[in-house]
């Protein structure tokens, strides 16, 4: 058997679940079913405890331990330990055992605190009150104790205890009002509804006297699915089945408003409940500089085995003499020398191995963590990137990839929502060709230039008319807008006009809301949805009724919605909005080759189109529709595909009535982000659901495509002309050999290319016309690493992150950044190294998902260029330094043994080896990661060019790594050397000890060992200041700070005798060193020639080869700034009218840029003079 099919069914079995289904029963009030009815089966659920933490006060210890020791330098420190323990090692076990122990206990109470606020948040969610209705009373209890099948009442403002199914609310319609902001960040009110036989129970009596059953599927984590069918028993007749979906379904975490109370049924309870789902954590992302830093300590690793490998063979070929045998004064026994030779040198290489362990440094994970964790509050506190208008500002949810922004080197972006604001203004609609234009109207704000406008001339014959009374009634009816009074929504008061309260629309659509406050202008008035019923106001101010029966609604696939309804007449209209390509091919009549003429030119002119069409059914074709959805709505199995089957075969057999044309401005600064992100050589990627033409335009005016740049197609339409193979190869063609004569002094063409969701599809299946490779990925990478830009157009969410992950497994292996706004960026998201969500209008699921979160598209800028830049070049100076010391460190230790006959005498003392990486060195390289900043965040930000300077993690390359690593090894040679040369010469006192006669000191080698350890401490710390360029009072206090702190614990540890050592070898050793004016001028020359060539080598490169950045460095010495006006970056760019560029930079010539509320490139004037003879065109004007 599987070994996951196993594990599942273990799991299941240990859940309580022996019999494993695909769906449940539930039993409303724990009433067994009528004995005629389905078997009663009880099944066993768990309870509604909520349990988000990962330790008991029983399994902490062991648990944390595991987890910690699962991390190699971990277990690498632990074997060390235990190595020291068990065999005679020349250093104690305390040098090894004191810092791990510091770093797993400092480690288990940072885990142990979180941890234990986990538990308090649990248990008050677990112990809240909760109402439920037992024996048609209503009962208060703990929450954790409701069970599956209870029945609650829950009142205005409570939050939903678990996900429960809705059977009847205060309302007469059977709604209730939730707010799912602690799920998707979604404050908008949404609807959610009862079943018409359950509404009508209005009192615990009642809702107890309910007898019924629910079959529904097994929990699932998505927020937005739900299958189930409710079961209704009456006396004497047959069970009644109704289809339950999620908008039935009230989620654990929701809260309910403007409805005095609901009365539902527990169907999923505790760690069952979709919000604890989702509680799991999404698959964890390395960074790249996590990546280097394996990579390093794998070479160190080997470095250590090699030293441990070379000193037990050189001591054994030492010791081959009889002479170099072990001293006079230390016999070895004589089991010693009956051991076998292979165990002897195992156990020496054991020995060496400790002795050379502090090569791998323990401390550098913890200082790692410490610095991602804290470093991270840098941008949640960035006041640069807090919105006003939302109120809220960057959020961080990982703090493991901060340095990952430093290294991003393609940017995919969705288009809606997130370059553009998502706000949606209705410009026109075209009706049979004929087009109308209101005055401005944007979600509520009506201008007061528009109070009232002219309604529709009634001159046009019966069939336009007919028609312009089916297109206005048609948006009026199809949609899921929500009618409210004066309230708060979006923490935005709205409703109030002209100092009176009044209505106004909602949605979790902003187009649908734009839709219909443009009809609302028009002069069709959507009034409210009230008892089934839609109500609307005609331009003759009589009210309308339709009957809603039922509603198809939107998805991705499908990309249309429908509504069913009943005239007063009794006509069944089916109304039918969507995209034109799942429109058009469904008409059958209407005035296409019109309509289809002027949505392309709006979708040139960047406006979102959408096609509006209807079909009348007669009573068997209604009552053949109801049948079809019925059946697939009362299915507990692959109800969405029986569903999108019905959809099919309802929509079709249209009557094309016209088009829609709504505009979604630009955000501001967008342009400028795009331009600064492409200059600091990033790919940037736009990857939208939208029409070509009208992605293409956000493209230009975001300045994404210049006018110079020359789009290459990869379309449908192209590749219906040609076959793929031919237009893949023409276009790899073209673009190299334009890279062959880059090379000359031919100016180098830039390329954007425009792929729809179609050929990308083609394009990554394998192709049986190349047998060689199978498929069309690489010249497909190919041709788009040589554009400067890309528009993936049509994209289905699935594709976005197929896109992504292409990407990512190129030969370069690039880093990736998507960013987007809604659910259906979430895939790309969670696929891309670093994933961004904006904080917009389609909810937080984005958000939620991803791994830094901003109010703005704007804010990406400072995001990457600035903290991206900091976070890498910290990180970068931490891990080489970190491996820069310890060399300085051990390899003195490594050449002693050529002095001390391999016999593995430590060089350095108990204390200093323990300490050194504790306490003398940790404190100003954490310091140094947090606040170093080697440039201004101006000057960052206006030359985006200087993030160029740290791609490619260029400074944790091998070079780089091996430049560190033979610095710190020349720095020991010189520590070693020139405090062995200071001994050279000796003479023996009257009392007989050694004393030097050049520095006048006892000479000893703990003595020997001091002065070394001195030199080094002193030497890695002032190497880190020289490399520090932006001193603060904090930088000097822990720097300086840190050299006094060893001094001042030499002084003790060597000028006391401490009655709790049972050595006593450095008594007053460092004093006496102290007290050789010799030793002071040795220490401070050994500390300048070993700084001298890091010195040197800094003034070569900065003289003869500068980089970007060091050239910015010396100019802002200078007080003067020029990078920006350099031939590789170019002019600064400044400012237009609107803030987003020249009109030369735009697509239309028909639009022209205007400075129009703030906007980005924003919305330009409309011209229609050029387009007079095409259409004819019905205007408003306002009345006065």
């Amino acid at each position: 058997m599987d070994f996951n099919v196993l594990r599942n069914l273990i799991s299941r079995y240990c859940a309580g679940e022996e019999y494993w289904v695909d769906s449940r029963t539930v039993y409303i009030g724990h009433k067994e079913p009528p004995p005629a009815a389905e078997a009663y089966i009880p099944q066993r659920y768990p309870d509604n405890r909520i349990v988000s933490s990962k330790y008991t006060l029983w399994n902490f210890i062991p648990k944390n331990l595991f987890e910690q020791f699962r991390r190699i330098a971990n277990f690498y420190f632990l074997l060390i330990f235990l190595v020291q323990l068990i065999i005679d090692t020349p250093t104690s076990p305390v040098t090894s055992g004191l810092p791990l122990f510091f770093v797993i206990t400092v480690t288990a109470i940072k885990q142990g605190y979180e941890d234990w606020l986990r538990h308090k948040a649990d248990c008050s969610i677990n112990e809240c009150p909760v109402d439920m209705v037992q024996q048609g009373t209503v009962v208060r209890t703990q929450s954790s104790k409701l069970r599956v099948g209870d029945v609650v009442m829950v009142r205005e403002d409570e939050t939903f205890p678990c996900d429960l199914i809705l059977l009847s609310s205060s309302r007469s319609d059977g709604t209730c009002y939730v707010t799912t902001t602690s799920l998707d960040g979604e404050s908008s009110h949404k609807t959610y509804y009862a079943v018409p036989d359950t509404m009508a129970f209005k009192t615990e009596q009642e809702v107890d006297s309910l007898h019924a059953t629910i079959e529904c599927e097994q929990p699932q984590p998505d927020l937005y699915k739900f299958v189930g069918r409710i079961n209704i028993y009456k006396e004497r007749e047959d069970p009644i089945a109704r289809p339950l979906g999620a908008e039935n379904l009230l989620l654990r975490g929701a809260t309910l408003k403007n409805t005095g109370h609901i009365y539902a049924v527990a169907i999923y309870t505790g760690m069952d409940t979709k919000m604890a789902l989702n509680y799991q954590s999404k698959s964890q992302k390395r960074s790249a500089v996590e990546k280097s830093m394996n990579a390093f300590l794998i070479v160190y690793l080997c470095i250590l085995i090699s030293k441990a490998v070379i000193n037990t063979v050189l001591k054994y070929a030492w010791q081959w003499s009889a002479d170099h045998d072990e001293p006079w004064y230390n016999h070895r026994t004589e089991i010693d020398r009956e051991r076998h030779v292979v165990i002897r040198a195992f156990t020496d290489f054991l020995a060496f191995m400790v002795l050379f362990n502090y090569i791998i440094p323990v401390s550098m994970y913890v200082t790692v963590e410490m610095q991602k964790f804290l470093g991270s509050y840098f941008i949640a506190w960035d006041k640069d990137m807090y919105d006003e208008e939302l109120g809220v500002g960057a959020q961080v949810n990982t703090s493991d990839l901060n340095e990952e922004l430093g290294q991003v080197e393609y940017v995919f972006t969705d288009k809606t929502g997130t370059l553009t604001e998502n706000n949606m203004e209705f410009i026109e609609c075209c009706v049979d060709g004929h087009v109308y234009i209101p005055h401005a109207i944007c979600n509520g704000q009506i201008l007061s230039a528009a109070s009232s406008i002219d309604m529709i001339d009634s001159s046009p014959g019966g069939y336009r008319r007919e028609h312009e009374d089916l297109f206005f009634r048609a948006l009026c009816l199809c949609h899921t807008v929500q009618v409210k009074e004066e309230e708060t929504v979006d923490s935005i008061k709205r409703g109030i006009h002209l100092g009176k309260p009044t209505s106004f629309y909602i949605s979790s659509s902003p187009d649908e809301v734009a839709l219909v406050e443009g009809m609302k202008r028009l002069g069709y008035t959507y009034l409210r949805l009230k008892d089934s019923h839609m109500e609307i106001l005609n331009k003759d101010d009589e009210i309308e009724r339709f009957e809603l029966l039922h509603v198809l609604n939107f998805d991705s696939v499908r990309r249309r919605m429908s509504v069913i309804v009943k005239s007063s007449s009794g006509e069944y209209l089916l109304f039918c909005k969507g995209a034109d390509t799942s429109i058009f091919p469904r008409v059958v009549s209407g005035k296409v080759e019109q309509v289809r003429a002027r949505v392309e030119q709006n979708a040139v002119e960047g406006l979102r189109t959408l096609c509006v069409a209807y079909r009348s059914l007669s009573p068997a074709e209604y009552e053949e529709a109801c049948h079809q959805l019925s059946d697939a709505k009362l299915a507990l199995k692959d109800r969405e595909q029986r569903l999108a089957q019905a959809y099919d075969l309802i929509e079709r057999d249209f009557t094309l009535l016209g088009a829609t044309a709504v505009e979604d401005r630009l955000q501001e600064k967008a342009a400028d982000t795009i331009e600064s992100l492409q200059k600091a050589g990033m790919k940037v990627w736009v990857l939208t659901g939208d029409k070509m033409e009208t992605a293409a335009a956000t493209c230009y005016a975001s300045k994404l495509f210049r006018r110079s740049t020359q789009i290459l197609e990869l379309t449908k339409k192209r590749t219906e002309e040609q076959s793929l193979h031919d237009v893949l190869f023409d276009l790899s063609r073209t673009v190299l050999r334009q890279r062959s004569l880059s090379g000359l002094s031919v100016e180098c063409q830039d390329y954007g290319l425009i792929i729809d969701g179609a050929t990308l599809s083609a394009v990554l299946k394998p192709s049986p016309e190349s047998s060689g490779s199978g498929n069309y990925k690489e010249i497909f990478l190919e041709i788009s690493r040589n554009c400067s830009a890309v528009l993936c157009c049509r994209m289905a969410p699935l594709q976005k992150a197929q896109i992504v992950k292409l990407i990512k497994a190129s030969k370069e292996h690039p880093i990736t950044l998507a960013i987007g706004d809604g659910a259906n960026d979430v895939s790309m998201i969670l696929e891309a190294h670093v994933g961004i969500g904006i904080m917009g209008k389609e909810g937080r699921q984005a958000a939620r998902n991803s791994d830094y979160a901003i109010p703005k598209f704007k804010h990406l800028k400072k995001m990457l260029l600035v903290h991206g830049h900091f976070y890498y070049i910290r990180i970068a100076e931490l891990v080489q330094y970190f491996f820069y010391k310890n060399v300085c460190f051990i390899f003195p230790q490594f050449l002693y043994q050529f002095f001390c006959g391999f016999s593995q005498q430590p060089l350095y003392d108990t204390a200093y080896l323990t300490l050194y990486n504790i306490s003398f060195t940790s404190l100003p390289i954490l310091l140094y990661s947090l606040i170093e900043k080697h440039i201004s965040i101006e000057m960052l930000k206006r030359d985006p060019t200087l993030y160029r300077d740290v791609a490619k993690n260029a400074l944790l390359r091998w070079p780089v790594f091996l430049y560190w690593t033979c610095l710190g090894l020349f720095n020991a040679c010189i520590f070693f050397f020139g405090a062995y040369f200071l001994f050279d010469n000796t003479t023996f006192t009257s009392n007989g000890q050694l004393m030097t006669t050049n520095t006048q000191m006892m000479f000893g080698n703990w003595t020997f060992g001091t002065l070394v350890f001195t030199v080094l401490v002193f030497t890695v710390t002032l190497k880190l200041a020289l490399d520090t360029h932006h001193w603060t009072w904090i930088n000097h206090f822990v720097i300086w700070g840190s050299l006094l702190f060893y001094v001042i614990f030499s002084l003790l540890w060597g000028g006391i005798i401490w009655p709790f050592l049972n050595y006593q070898r450095m008594y007053y050793v460092f004093m006496q060193m102290l007290s050789s004016g010799p030793a002071w001028l040795g220490i401070i020359l050994l500390i300048a020639i070993s700084l001298l060539p890091d010195v040197v080598k800094k003034v070569l490169c900065r003289t003869l080869w500068p980089t970007a950045t060091e050239r910015a460095q010396r100019v802002r010495a200078d007080g003067v700034y020029e990078g920006s006006v350099s031939p590789a970056t170019g002019p600064d760019p400044s400012p237009v009218a609107g803030g987003g560029g020249s009109e030369s930079d735009m697509l239309c010539p028909a639009r022209t840029c205007e400075g129009e509320r703030g906007g980005e490139g924003v919305r330009a004037a409309r011209t229609y003079d050029s387009m007079m003879s095409h259409n004819p065109i019905t205007t408003f004007s306002a009345s006065p």
